[in-house]
């Protein structure tokens, strides 16, 4: 268990380093962050003396170092469109992404688990086959499209719930959250359902091709020869078996769901970190995209990490076959 965790953690560290260097290589081959500080009118003094003040007249290992050594403590510098602290930008715009990505993340293991049930148990039947298309529609339409439609025909049409922005928010502490008041709720359907139905309709299908193939085991025939009831088969040993490889697609997907809500957060104009990289990117605000690309690294490393352990503690196979080697 501890080599397993060690080879992980070393590789965690090795994606972070390659992560960074990238972010790092931001600024020195896109843009010019004195001309961008100071403007075209400054002096060669003025722009001697900034490149000095910021260590951009350090050689490349000494920079990349220091600015390793400022990532770690969650800094980035200075926002060149905004002239405030990277790292408040991010710790704002923070909770409503986060928000955003779990509340999807709930949506699509809620529905896609139950509804990949009842498509693998009831396979021949109508409703199965309609889930099994409508799924497939789930996969293949685009976000922006999705967002658009449900913006098109519950907000506009039917007016039942609003098309944009966050809503009423209430702060605890540093932290904000929409989720405490009915005005946040009614924000929060629309772009936490857009974000949610490529995972659902993935998570769904995974779900019945798993208990499909658990369904035709040897135990699963066992199981029904001890005279064990359909609901004991189904759930106690079917179910449990399948959630495995989910287990490993669902963290992965909670990772993608927080670094592609950009085009969710565009469509609804939700106040995140993907509109604010978007924001970002044009005007080429190299601190905050390199902030968030070394966010989302992290996040990503991270989750995927405890899903590897996780998955370690739930198969017994890695486990005798972390011991044998």
């Amino acid at each position: 268990m501890l080599v397993f965790i060690l080879r992980r953690l070393a590789q965690a560290l090795i994606v972070m380093l390659t992560v960074a260097f990238l972010a790092f290589m931001l600024f020195q081959y896109v843009g010019d962050p004195v001309t961008n500080l100071l403007g075209q009118d400054a002096t060669p003094e003025q722009r001697e003396q900034l490149r000095r003040d910021l260590g951009l007249d350090a050689p490349f290992p000494v920079q990349f170092a220091h600015f390793v050594g400022n990532a770690m403590q969650g800094e980035f510098g200075l926002s060149l469109r905004q002239g405030r602290k990277v790292s408040s930008l991010i710790a704002e715009r923070l909770p409503a992404t986060l928000e955003l990505a779990l509340s999807a993340a709930l949506l699509a293991l809620g529905l896609g688990i139950p509804l990949g049930v009842y498509a693998a148990l009831r396979r021949g039947r109508f409703a199965s086959q309609l889930l099994m298309m409508l799924s497939l529609l789930g996969v293949s339409l685009p976000t922006f499209f999705i967002g658009n439609l449900l913006i098109l025909v519950f907000a506009v049409q039917l007016q039942w719930l609003p098309s944009f922005g966050r809503g009423e928010v209430v702060a605890l502490g540093a932290w904000t959250t929409g989720l405490l008041t009915a005005d946040g709720l009614k924000h929060l359907l629309l772009p936490a359902f857009a974000l949610s139905v490529f995972q659902l309709t993935l998570i769904m299908r995974l779900v019945r091709a798993e208990m499909l193939e658990v369904l035709r085991t040897d135990y699963i025939r066992f199981a029904r020869a001890r005279g064990l009831s359909d609901r004991a088969v189904y759930f106690g040993h079917a179910l449990k078996n399948t959630l495995v490889p989910v287990i490993t697609i669902t963290g992965l997907q909670l990772g993608s769901l927080i670094a592609f809500a950009i085009i969710t957060e565009t469509v609804f104009q939700w106040p995140g970190m993907g509109l604010l990289f978007i924001q970002a990117v044009q005007f080429a605000d190299i601190p905050v995209m390199a902030a968030y690309l070394c966010l989302i690294s992290f996040i990503f490393v991270t989750i995927n990490l405890a899903v590897d352990l996780l998955y370690f503690t739930v198969d017994p196979r890695l486990r005798v076959e972390g011991k044998t080697h």
